[in-house]
């Protein structure tokens, strides 16, 4: 099941356009030292404002500090923060979700109103408020995140159990006295797999949209560039030209990653629900 579900995502338009995406958009983040001389806060010789160039591809901001360097290492911070909350949230999602279908009781109804409670907390005020008290920086991003998107997935894998620990090989692994852990990690979970992938995929492309809005707010770490930040400045330097070379390529990284998740989540989805097999393969000829 899992291979066939696999091979529809490579084979779909759609999915082959969002993994491309996301790979170029990875490609860069991973390869940003080689792809520049320079750093993101480094003063460079040339003036100020100056238009794109063989030495500076995306020309240069108000502190003559080159674009092309902080959209690369803009990147790295948008991926980390992306990828970091899909892991981090999908294992809270799968211990919390995946242990209370198999115990069941007051255990889970216990954690079913945990997650009720935590739909219902706005994500931004929250994050306001922890940000007045305590220095954002990306590490306590992921971790703020995490907490707030972990019940969506939680809900999901907690279905998911619910019917496979039904399935015979599940039921032959309990009755043998098999633990939770074993029967979660070793027989569930593999079952999981493109579900557990389509939900991590889901809050990365959250995640990385927060982090992006959250920055542009001024809520981040000075010392860290990101998209949203470089959004944040360049927006003071509107009325100049150089919007082109600086708001510009920059919401484009930012749509083309977002983008990327969505088509590739959507193709996932669609492999998984027979219902939209059809309708996407119906749509793939006019992309």
């Amino acid at each position: 099941m899992h291979v066939d579900v696999w091979h529809e995502v490579a084979e779909s338009s759609v999915g082959k356009a969002g993994l491309l995406l996301i790979g170029l958009m990875v490609t860069l983040a991973v390869f940003a030292p080689a792809l520049t001389p320079y750093t993101p806060r480094e003063n460079t010789d040339a003036p100020a404002f100056s238009r794109p160039s063989e030495e500076h591809w995306l020309g240069t901001n108000d502190a003559r500090q080159d674009i092309w360097t902080q959209l690369l290492y803009g990147a790295r911070t948008s991926l980390s923060v992306g990828f970091g909350v899909a892991i981090l949230s999908a294992f809270i999602s799968v211990l919390i979700g995946g242990t209370a279908a198999i115990f069941g009781g007051v255990y889970d109804r216990f954690w079913m109103r945990v997650v009720d409670a935590t739909i219902a907390i706005p994500d931004v005020i929250v994050i306001i408020l922890v940000a007045a008290y305590l220095r954002p920086n990306v590490l306590l991003m992921i971790l703020l995140l995490s907490t707030l998107y972990w019940p969506g997935g939680a809900r999901v894998i907690r279905a998911q159990t619910l019917t496979l620990k039904e399935r015979m090989h599940v039921s032959a692994a309990r009755t043998f006295g098999a633990g939770w852990s074993h029967l979660l990690f070793r027989h569930i979970i593999p079952d999981l797999g493109p579900i557990l992938v389509a939900t991590m995929i889901q809050d990365a492309r959250r995640a990385v949209f927060m982090e992006a809005g959250l920055s542009f707010l001024g809520i981040s770490d000075p010392s860290v560039m990101s998209w949203g930040k470089m959004m944040q400045y360049a927006r003071v330097f509107t009325y100049l030209e150089v919007w082109k070379w600086w708001l510009l390529p920059t919401g484009i990284a930012l749509s083309i990653t977002l983008i990327g998740l969505s088509f590739t989540g959507f193709a996932l989805e669609s492999a998984l629900d027979p219902r939209l097999r059809g309708k996407v393969k119906g749509h793939e000829g006019g992309i």
